[in-house]
């Protein structure tokens, strides 16, 4: 295979495979409450995962890294998911969705400073005040839109916090406790650590019915063949192939692919300023994330 398959086309798919977990979302919840439907994402997730954990023999954590990485899954899979379906749920369009998670780096970025006493460049910090700059250009608009335009029920952006925060942190908290655990084996105990949060919401704030339609049952096994399973094993192999940093390097990407994807499936449009903002955050994820030239 060419050097850019691996550098380019590989990470590409990822981060498309990415930006449909916002779409699926979109798909599935007018027929199941979001704890129901990520609960039973998890749980069918969690069956491939073990097929495959026999399969290539993983290794196991002892009970401490298993407990790290129960926090880890809580935050990164648990507050993250949840709080992105509610956003949906509750009105929130997938793009504006994808967008405000986007900035996760930037609150990474901040996260590190302040825990990990790690330092910033001036060039990441421009991205930093670019990045809040666009998102306040998005919900200006998005808020202050009329009646007849798809505008931002305010109390949505909490659940949209919430996910930004929980994988923020998350990334965070696995950077500080994280181990060299076997991936599939890691990512099975965070699975089912968030299934236990999703099981709690259900159980708890929930009626747990699921219309069983066509569209619901597509939705959701795509969630979990091409987000939870795919894009992990795609994930593997390019840090196997030392192709991670490229992955981190298109990320920024997600917003906007998933805002065209939002448009052609549903009609989701955002208005002039909203599109700047967008840009011009995308652009300040761009410098926290990329790396300078010459940089290793």
């Amino acid at each position: 295979m060419p050097p850019i398959f691996y550098t380019f086309f590989v990470p590409a798919l990822f981060v498309w495979l990415w930006s449909t977990g916002f779409i699926g979302g979109k798909f599935g919840l007018p027929y199941a409450e979001p704890f129901t439907m990520l609960l039973i994402r998890m749980l069918l997730t969690l069956i491939p995962l073990g097929i495959l954990a026999l399969v290539l023999k993983a290794r196991w954590p002892g009970l401490r890294g298993a407990g790290h990485l129960a926090v880890t899954g809580i935050l990164v899979h648990g507050f993250y998911l949840g709080g992105v379906f509610y956003a949906i749920d509750q009105g929130m369009s997938a793009g504006v969705v994808s967008l405000l998670v986007g900035l996760q780096p930037l609150v990474t970025a901040l996260a590190a400073v302040i825990f990990l006493k790690e330092s910033v460049s001036v060039r990441q910090w421009i991205g930093l005040a670019l990045g809040l700059v666009g998102v306040a250009l998005v919900l200006t608009e998005k808020l202050g839109a009329s009646s007849a335009e798809v505008g931002i029920p305010p109390h949505t952006l909490i659940w949209a916090l919430l996910a930004l925060l929980g994988i923020s942190l998350g990334t965070v908290y696995q950077k500080r406790y994280g181990t060299s655990v076997d991936l599939v084996s890691g990512t099975m105990i965070q699975y089912a650590a968030a299934g236990t949060l999703f099981a709690i919401g259900a159980f708890t704030l929930e009626t747990r019915e699921v219309q069983w339609t066509l569209e619901f049952k597509l939705a959701l096994g795509w969630l979990v063949f091409g987000l939870s399973v795919s894009a992990i094993l795609i994930l593997m192999w390019l840090i196997r192939r030392g192709a991670a940093s490229q992955v981190a390097s298109l990320f920024y990407l997600v917003p906007p692919v998933t805002a065209l994807e939002a448009y052609l499936l549903f009609g989701e449009r955002l208005g002039p300023l909203a599109i700047a903002g967008g840009l011009v955050a995308i652009t300040g994820v761009a410098l926290v994330t990329v790396k300078a030239p010459g940089k290793a």
